[in-house]
């Protein structure tokens, strides 16, 4: 199985005072305004950054909840935020590391087996094998 989603992006003016929008295929993101302001400051807006950690807290969501299937379990509730760091390394800019906290309710799981099922989902998540970062993981059972 093969599947495409696109997503676009239009930019004007120079680096801090161009303003750029961004959409989506779903149409979810339609003509989102980003620049300077709304990733290096406090704009509204959106960024790449808070869009890959979206994206990022969804996938691992998703494979946790595959990962959890196969082992017969079917959680409750699956809460993931990530947190994205954008750093300044030689004079360019890179991701450097994603962090994700999960919080999840899993009726019958052991500690050790949601941290087992966490674990594979972090790893084996399609965002996650995109990203060149380190990526940790804080995973809290709840009962």
């Amino acid at each position: 199985m093969v599947m495409k989603r696109t997503a676009s992006a239009a930019w004007s003016g120079g680096l801090k005072d161009g303003k750029g929008n961004i959409s989506t295929q779903s149409g979810v993101l339609a003509n989102a305004q980003y620049g300077f302001n709304t990733r290096f400051e406090d704009g509204p807006g959106t960024n790449p950054e808070e869009l890959i950690a979206a994206a990022h807290a969804g996938c691992f969501s998703m494979a946790l909840a595959a990962q959890l299937g196969e082992a017969g379990m079917t959680a409750e509730s699956i809460k993931t935020s990530a947190a994205v760091t954008l750093e300044k390394i030689d004079g360019g800019f890179s991701i450097t590391a994603v962090h994700l906290d999960l919080v999840a309710r899993i009726p019958g799981a052991t500690q050790a087996s949601f941290e087992a099922a966490a674990n594979k989902a972090k790893t084996g998540c399609p965002v996650s094998k995109l990203l060149n970062a380190k990526i940790t993981l804080d995973a809290k059972l709840e009962t």
